[in-house]
């Protein structure tokens, strides 16, 4: 691990020429001649668009016309729309294709079991090696049929929220899908969850049936869900049922809300009629955390969603009828209902659900199921990525990868080191490396380097290209627009697209105020960029103050809560830092209550398992340093900008230090933090 502060400041321009470099030796991927029409049928029907960059102008310039061709050519319509969009970005109004009735379930597995029953829909690489089992199109219609009728059957409606709190498997996405097909609303919550965060998420979304399992297994080890849902429920009074299938052998106890679910779904018929879903009905809620403590219920709708959900799989990740697509994302985040399961879906194709961890039994389990399942498309993490170049290339090389064609990166910026490695040893040198930036917010990829044209360069560490209907815009401090390139700002989007969230649950003004109202007329992500002078898009970190652990957004809030909620604790402030796995880690600043006496090593073994139990473990502090007091404005503001050099050891950017109700505290923490180092 990189210690906090113990390595020298890199900026993004001084990386950029070495990355120039990289470009010309490593990235120009050169193909057969580039036909718009045939790239994207519905081209035919765009005037004057011959190349990927006038395909790219004319979704932007002509957005009605373009996402209309695609929209009809690419889902099954109940009845069409009458509308495009009715979307005004300042009031933080989104709406697309109205007047239009479809149903997600059945664009998802309808129409290609109508064509193609017994294609493999999806392989369930299980946790343990070697032991895949593989569901056709059909199977995967028929299981879906059951849990909906099963959910019909006890009084789930349409409208009516059902939590699913279950490892990556194959009920898993037929319950996503069932609730699809009923016209329930999924709220998916990542299985890592405690008690308390599941039972937070159950109770803002005001669900009235859970889906869980009696135990996980993942890396060899089992986790207890039931057990946590046992516990989340007792503080839950919507919850009137939790449907408990069966992951293990060992037997669980069952109360008077429990249902055996596979019991129970043997009784159900094969054959559940679909609803007619309008577009802008809510498919599901998906928790993401923000920087006020409390995570946000993200609001995601069926036509608009899964049209980006399919357009971005097919054209990012250069997906083929035939495909093997590997998405190693847990079904919790957003990249699992995206690229796991929606887009490779509703394109008909074939993909893997990985229940396991990236080192287990070995190094190599990657690239193991590679070989074995043939995958041609393989989507991860860069904390994965850098884990595994510790171990070394042999367990790369070990195995046949020879049927990959692309990699992809996802949940934060890949480091050019990593990406080197990926494209070098896994790809051996021969397979594009697409760096994709999107967040829950967006619904799918916003920025990567493809779809690109044949000779388009690509360069490490960069997400480079707007995707089709995308407009992003660099912001300064004042809301002006920079025009320029070779600059940085924060990264808004200038026009709506269809994918994107269309508010909080249950929290409109909070939407309004998190993304519309910073930069009025524009949507805010929350992220600063970098505009080469090429136009490409880096993008540089946060702006807020949400930390990205291993991909996974943690809200430095809402770790502070908790930590705050230790008797022995007075006041407390988390930050990230660099970290050369997880990207960026925890660091907590933690004041004690006046007359508290305490060892060290046993307030930071408390605090750990508090967070763990409360939030997740990957949200534990890396570092906890115990101080006197927190660099504070006279107003009482806690200064994290100032926390951050302290950890960064940069003390020219301390700046002035003189508006501090107390600057000798920076210098007390300075001490402090050498000597915590200085431990390790």
């Amino acid at each position: 691990m990189r210690l906090p502060g113990r390595c020298t400041l890199k900026y993004v321009a001084a990386s950029l020429g070495r990355r120039g470099v990289f470009a010309s030796r490593l990235d120009v991927l050169r193909r057969s001649s580039w036909n718009a029409a045939e790239f994207m049928p519905e081209a035919a029907g765009f005037e004057g668009v011959s190349g990927r960059d006038e395909l790219q102008e004319y979704s932007v310039s002509n957005s009605e016309s373009f996402w209309a061709a695609v929209a009809h050519q690419r889902l099954s319509w109940i009845r069409p729309f009458r509308t495009v969009q009715d979307c005004d970005l300042s009031r933080g109004r989104i709406r697309w294709f109205e007047g239009g009735k479809l149903n997600v379930s059945v664009n998802c597995l309808d129409r290609h079991v109508h064509t193609c029953p017994d294609r493999v829909a999806l392989i369930w690489e299980r946790d343990e090696k070697g032991s895949e089992v593989r569901y056709t199109y059909r199977e995967l219609l028929e299981m879906t049929c059951r849990v909906g009728n099963l959910l019909r059957r006890h009084g789930v409606t349409k409208g009516d929220c059902v939590t699913i709190y279950m490892p990556t498997c194959p009920l898993a996405v037929a319950s996503m899908l069932a609730c699809a097909r009923i016209g329930a609303v999924h709220n998916v919550v990542f299985a890592g969850f405690s008690a308390e965060a599941l039972a937070e998420r159950i109770r803002d979304a005001e669900s009235s049936t859970v889906i869980t399992v009696n135990q996980g297994l993942r890396g060899g080890k089992v986790t207890e869900l039931k057990k946590t849902v046992d516990t989340a429920v007792q503080s839950c009074p919507t919850v009137r049922q939790v449907f408990v299938a069966t992951r293990t052998d060992n037997p669980v106890t069952m109360g008077a809300k429990d249902v055996a679910m596979e019991e129970e779904m043997l009784k159900e018929d094969v054959v559940c009629e679909p609803a007619a879903m309008d577009s802008e009905d809510i498919l599901f809620l998906l928790y993401t955390s923000g920087s006020t403590g409390k995570p946000k219920g993200l609001v995601h709708t069926h036509a608009g969603y899964l049209l980006y959900a399919a357009l971005t799989h097919k054209y990012v990740f250069s997906y083929q009828d035939g495909d093997v697509f590997g998405c190693v994302a847990d079904i919790g985040w957003i990249t699992g209902h995206s690229y796991t399961v929606y887009g490779p879906l509703v394109n008909g194709g074939t993909t893997v659900l990985f229940e396991s961890t990236p080192v287990y039994p070995d190094p190599g389990r990657y690239w193991d199921m590679v070989e074995r399942l043939k995958i041609n498309q393989f989507y991860g993490a860069p904390t994965a990525i850098r884990l595994l170049i510790k171990y070394g290339d042999q367990w790369v090389k070990k195995y046949d990868r020879s049927t990959l064609k692309t990699l992809g990166s996802v949940g934060e910026p890949i480091n050019t080191e990593a990406w080197e490695w990926y494209h070098r040893v896994v790809g051996d040198g021969r397979c594009p490396v697409v760096d994709t930036w999107w967040q829950t917010e967006t619904g799918g990829i916003c920025i990567a380097p493809k779809p690109s044209d044949p000779d388009a360069a690509i360069v490490p560490g960069m997400a480079m290209r707007p995707f089709f209907g995308i407009k992003p815009v660099l912001v300064d401090a004042e809301g002006k627009v920079l025009t320029s390139n070779n600059t940085s700002g924060a990264l808004c989007m200038a026009q709506p697209w269809p994918g994107m969230a269309r508010s909080i649950h249950n929290n409109h003004q909070r939407f309004l105020e998190t993304y519309c109202q910073p930069y009025p007329g524009f949507f805010f992500t929350g992220d600063g960029a970098f505009r080469s002078e090429d136009g490409y898009y880096q993008i540089t970190g946060r702006l807020d103050d949400v930390i990205n652990v291993s991909g996974h957004r943690i809200g430095t809030a809402e770790i502070e809560d908790v930590v705050n909620q230790c008797s022995l604790v007075a006041e407390s402030a988390v930050i990230g830092y660099s970290h050369n796995i997880k990207g960026q880690g925890v660091y907590a600043f933690v004041v004690l209550k006046k007359g508290v006496k305490v060892q060290e090593a046993d307030l930071v073994k408390q605090l750990s398992n508090i967070v763990s139990e409360k939030i997740a473990k990957y949200a534990s502090p890396d570092f906890i340093q115990i101080v006197k007091r927190l660099p504070k404005t006279r107003s009482g503001k806690i200064m994290r900008r100032v926390l951050r050099k302290v950890v960064e050891c940069d003390l020219e950017g301390l700046g002035d230090l003189s508006t501090l109700d107390d600057p000798a505290a920076v210098q007390e923490i300075l001490e402090g933090h050498e000597k915590l180092l200085s431990k390790r």
